[in-house]
């Protein structure tokens, strides 16, 4: 058996949640994320029950879900992993999107869905809290104010630790800071990595300003970090590419090659891997509270070991962050 890593942790602004710099998450448990399309694919009940072991034993701590992904499967996976291990990880869960793929099926941030959903989230996970619990996405048809309030109930009942916000800019970041009840948002997660570097110009600075941990998912930007895939090369089978390739198509250009075969060399010439190297450089970066990680399969918890374990130097960061500008 490998030994743990030593996983640092950053308290949100009240100190309610120390939140561990690595989290596991779990949006491919029964699905593709929130898509419904897939509901029912991705990763079978057994492998992410493999793949919660294997996160476990290394020292991985805290699991990242949402009540929508895998139209609910990934929470009762979870939850179903605790109840037979006999362990508690910390959780972050989330709602907004839809459970089911029928035309016009609920989702939102109103606030009695809110209160639904997170009784239901409860349920399937099998606890009586939350640690962080997040609204997905920003609903436009329902005042900020109100549903933001449903959070600040939840937080107020003990229900959860702490909330905050996914997939928001920076205006909808200030709006929800401005609306927020009396205790405010402490989080925000959104995407981010050496290929998707958009929250650089205003979102992490207003964290920074307003002492919201800031938290990434998709560090490896749906495995075009990991050198899956290569210049002049079709897309492997399963694959992000295959799948769901509408959110990285930009990335198919000479310029995404020519910085990947830059990656590659630099963690050639480290002995890492592609992805640990990635995961190096979100590490090095004080802003970031958390890095959410998606592993396919035990043996991609790997790169989280190497990025831990061989921490960048100021001048790798400073070349990855010229080589991707």
């Amino acid at each position: 058996m490998s030994p743990q890593l030593r996983i640092d942790a950053r308290p949100l602004a009240d100190g309610a949640v120390p939140l561990p710099r690595i989290a596991l998450g779990c949006g491919n448990f029964g699905g593709v994320g929130s898509a419904p399309a897939f509901f029912g694919q991705g990763l079978s009940p057994a492998a992410a029950m493999a793949l919660m072991d294997a996160a476990w034993e290394l020292g991985i701590t805290h699991f990242d879900t949402a009540d929508a992904y895998g139209g609910g499967r990934s929470e009762l996976a979870i939850g179903e992993w605790m109840a037979s291990r006999g362990v508690r990880p910390t959780l972050t869960t989330k709602t907004f999107n839809p459970m089911t793929g029928a035309a016009g099926a609920e989702h939102g941030l109103a606030p009695e869905r809110v209160a639904r959903q997170f009784h239901d989230s409860r349920q399937r996970l099998g606890v009586d809290h939350v640690e962080l619990y997040l609204a997905h996405e920003y609903d436009p048809d329902v005042p900020l104010s109100d549903a933001l309030g449903a959070f600040e109930r939840l937080r107020a009942a003990n229900a959860i630790d702490a909330y905050g916000v996914s997939n928001f800019d920076a205006a909808e970041l200030r709006e929800a800071l401005d609306a927020a009840p009396p205790t405010p948002p402490r989080a925000v997660q959104n995407g981010y990595s050496l290929l998707e570097r958009g929250d650089e110009a205003e979102v992490l600075p207003l964290c920074a300003r307003s002492g919201l941990a800031y938290i990434v998912y998709s560090p490896l930007c749906g495995g075009w970090l990991t050198g899956k895939y290569r210049r002049g090369a079709g897309y492997p089978a399963g694959s992000r590419m295959t799948q769901r390739p509408e959110p990285y198509a930009a990335l198919a250009t000479d310029h995404t090659f020519t910085a990947l075969e830059a990656l590659e060399a630099m963690a050639t010439a480290r002995c890492t891997s592609m992805a640990g190297t990635a995961l190096a450089w979100l590490l090095s970066d004080e802003r970031i509270a958390q890095v959410v990680i998606g592993p396919g399969r035990p043996a991609h918890l790997e790169p989280a070991r190497e990025a831990i374990e061989r921490p960048l130097t100021a001048g790798e960061r400073s070349q990855l962050m010229e080589v991707f500008s």
